[in-house]
Parts: structure tokens; sequence; C-alpha cells
């Protein structure tokens, strides 16, 4: 009898492995589009049905994507973006960019728009805090870290003078880069009734809170009417001038124009998912007149609807490229296919210049960075180290025409897994002022000789680091 009962216990112990397996197989296969990940997880739920069950149920669906997907048509503004009377295709031999990327983002690109290049928190900290004390609407704010510190105290101070005022004021912050356990801004913003919502924040492991799917946009509008976007968080190392102990410097953009409608629409969409409030026409969504001549179009990416513009984007202009491409980034780890498309531009005779920090904040970065380098050297493309300060910033031009700004790094996370913003702007004088930023930093070529003279122990350790480049 007892034999019976144990035979019983372990027939369905075995049944519930094999549920728990197949089950899993059967989600990966209809679900996952890359074959390496799939193979993975079915591969893990084989071996450990159990643990691997569960580990895919935490980590492994994107429930972004379900989410998401209920969302879309709820918004009354969005028509608005839509219609603008200022919108009108680019000419010349980007025409077929600039329609690959209308049809990519559901976006047209918009006329009309003044957009300055802002340097580190000493010139662009003082221009929001002046637009936020001057807003006489609206103000929305959304940053991937928001620090309780010097710095950001005098934006909470700010953004609270707003609200007293009467301004309708939304605050965004991530659920993880403005601090999981301890985040002083938003709780100096509740107790003064600012509304103001954590992005992917829970306690709940399912709902992905540590590793995935982080809100990494920076923006700023300001009466709907002036915003601001880039690569700059808010926080007192960004104040390069005051000499904090670890400084960084970045590079932000004010833009003004009918493109601040797009601005305003992909703060609305973060905050209806965040907080289930779908933000009005009236004050978010006033008519905009023209500020400049400047072509621009945003752009988002994030593991849903928006899954892997930036990076498609990026990719389609390498191809347009005639004369020179050239990249400045904080994290340098691309996937295959920007590695691929970089070399063979490259080899077609493109000057092709790409400008990294001498040392990031993430050291485990910069190691998989060192190892993943030599197959662009390979090809021709042309690595340059920038000096001290760390440089945060995420710039992109090709053949001085197009540029390509936002808060996008080069990496796997950022492109696929993170939820980013850019800008796209066809006009000569911008890119040519990027493209001459991005050269004043090319302080110091990287070459094979400085990655062949590492010692052997090291190079391990960067080839180690490199195998993680999926999840850096």
């Amino acid at each position: 009898m007892l034999l019976t009962y144990w035979h019983t216990v372990l027939l369905l112990v075995l049944l519930s492995r094999v549920v728990v397996a197949l089950s899993v197989a059967v989600h990966v296969l209809l679900n996952k589009r890359d074959v390496g990940a799939a193979i993975g997880w079915i591969g893990i739920s084989i071996l450990m049905p159990f643990t691997g069950g569960v580990l895919y149920a935490m980590f492994g669906i994107n429930r972004v994507h379900r989410r998401a997907r209920k969302l879309i048509g709820r918004s009354s503004w969005h028509s608005r973006t839509l219609s603008s009377r200022w919108k009108r295709a680019e000419q010349g031999h980007f025409a077929p960019l600039s329609n690959m990327v209308g049809k990519l983002t559901g976006r047209p690109l918009m006329s009309g728009n003044g957009i300055c290049m802002l340097h580190d928190g000493d010139q662009a900290y003082p221009q929001m805090l002046d637009a936020i004390g001057g807003a006489t609407s609206s103000v929305l704010l959304s940053s991937y870290i928001f620090r309780g510190d010097d710095a950001g105290d005098r934006f909470i101070a700010a953004l609270i003078g707003a609200h007293q005022r009467g301004i309708a004021v939304r605050v965004l912050v991530d659920g993880v880069g403005s601090g999981y356990f301890r985040c002083p801004v938003t709780h100096a913003l509740h107790r003064a009734g600012v509304p103001v919502g954590r992005f992917m924040h829970s306690l709940l492991p399912w709902r992905m809170p540590f590793i995935n799917m982080r809100n990494h946009k920076k923006i700023l509008v300001v009466d709907g009417q002036l915003g601001f976007m880039g690569g700059l968080n808010i926080g007192a190392e960004n104040v390069v001038a005051s000499h904090p102990a670890h400084p960084v410097s970045d590079t932000h953009f004010r833009v003004e124009g009918p493109i601040v409608h797009q601005l305003t629409e992909a703060f609305a969409q973060d905050w209806s998912f965040t907080t289930g409030e779908d933000l009005p026409v009236d004050p978010f969504f006033p008519e905009v007149s023209q500020h400049g001549d400047i072509l621009a179009r945003i752009v988002t990416a994030g593991p849903d609807s928006d899954l892997e513009k930036i990076e498609f984007t990026m990719l389609q202009a390498i191809t347009m490229a005639r004369h020179s491409v050239r990249l400045m980034t904080p994290y340098f780890l691309p996937g295959e296919r920007f590695l691929t498309e970089l070399a063979l531009a490259a080899l077609r005779g493109i000057e092709v210049d790409i400008v990294i920090p001498g040392r990031s904040n993430h050291t485990l970065i910069d190691w998989a960075r060192s190892a993943n380098l030599p197959r662009f050297l390979d090809s021709g493309c042309r690595v340059w180290r920038a000096s001290p300060p760390f440089n945060h910033s995420k710039l992109m031009v090709v053949d001085q025409h197009w540029a390509f700004v936002g808060s996008s790094n080069l990496d796997v996370r950022s492109l696929r897994l993170n939820f980013e913003i850019n800008l796209e702007a066809y006009d000569d004088a911008m890119a040519g002022l990027i493209d001459a930023f991005i050269i004043r930093h090319r302080h110091e070529r990287l070459t094979h000789h400085d990655l062949d003279r590492r010692i052997l122990p090291i190079r391990l350790r960067d080839a180690g680091a490199r195998l993680f480049l999926p999840y850096l």
C-alpha cells in the first residue's frame, strides 16, 4: 500500500514536470522572436521544469506589451499629433530614411521647429527651472534618475511652486532609477499634492522591478509649447562646474515648435500606462506655432508596440550614409545587427567614428566593451576615447545632415529592453554643430595595439564579461 502511494506521488511529480515544461515551451514558441532566447528558455524548462517555470513567469513574459496593447486608441489627443498642418516630407537622398521612419513610428516629420543644444546641468538646469517657474498652464516632467540632492531639491521646489499656483503638473520617475526602496522625490511631491507616478515599481517579483523594462526617458514640457529632452538626468553630479566627486557631463536639447506635440504625446503614453489617467487636450495639447525651420520627429522605443524602433532607425540611417557616420555614446555594446551595419559602412569607404568614454561609471560594461571592440577596428571603424569627465551624451550624425539624439545608449538593454526617446532632425546647421562636438571629443584613438597589450588575465576577464552582453 505504501509503495503504491509513493508510486502515485512520483507519477504526479513527473506529470507535473512534463506539464510545466510543455507549457513553457508552447508559450515560448508562440511569443519569443529571438531564437537564442527561445532555445535557452526551453532548455531551462526541460532541465529544471519547476525552477525554470518560475523564472520564466517572472522574467520571460513581456507583460508590458500585453498591457500596452490595451491602452492603444484610448487617448483623445492622438489624432491631433497626426494631423498637424506643419508636416511635410524630407527630400534628397535622405527621403527613403524619412519615409521609412514615418511608417515605422506612425508619426509625421514636423517642420517649423527650433532646437538648441545645451551642455551639462550647468546650462540646462537654469533654463529648465526658469521654464517651470514661468509656466502658465501645465508642466510635464519625466526622468530616469531624479535625485533628492541639491539639484533635485531645486526642481522639487519649482514643481511644488507651479502646483501651488494652479498649474497642472504631472511628474513621472522610474521605479528603480530614482530609488526602488526609498524615493525622496516622490515622497516630497506626494506630500505637496503634486501628481507623481513611479514607472514599473512593484514589490511583486513577476512585475520585473529590478532588471528589465526601465523608463529611461528624460522629458520636460511646459505649457505644451516648450520642451526639453536628451540624456540629462536630474542630479548634482551633472553640475560639472560645482566639481562633484563623480562629475557627469551630458547633452540636452531645448525644443520649440510643432515637435513639442510629439514630445507631449510620448509623456502622455507613459503617464497613462503608469497611472491609468489619460491627459486631456486642454491644457496639455494647445495649438503650437512655428519657431524655426528644422524638420524633426520623435522616435520612441520599448519592449511594447515600439519594439526596436530606435535601433531600426539608426540601422537605416547607416545604410544611407555617403560620407560619414559619427557616434558618441557612454556605453557601447551593440548587438550583431548594429556591428554588421557599421562594419559594412566602414568597408565601403564611409568614415565611421565612434567616441566612447575612457572610463564609464559601470566597470563591468567597460570590461565587456574592450572585448567587443576588435571587431569594429578590424572593419576600419575608428574608435576614440574621450577624456574625463565621464560624458553621458548619446549622439549620432550622418553626412553632417541627419542628427539623432536622445536617451538611448548603444547597448542591447537600451535598444531592446528599456523605454527610450530620441529625436531625429534633418538640418545641416544642427547636424554640423553636433558633428563638431563629437569631433572635439576625439581625444585618444584606440588601436589594436592598445587592446593586444592587455595581459592574459585582463583579456580573459573582459571576454567573460562580454558573455553578459545581452544583460548589461
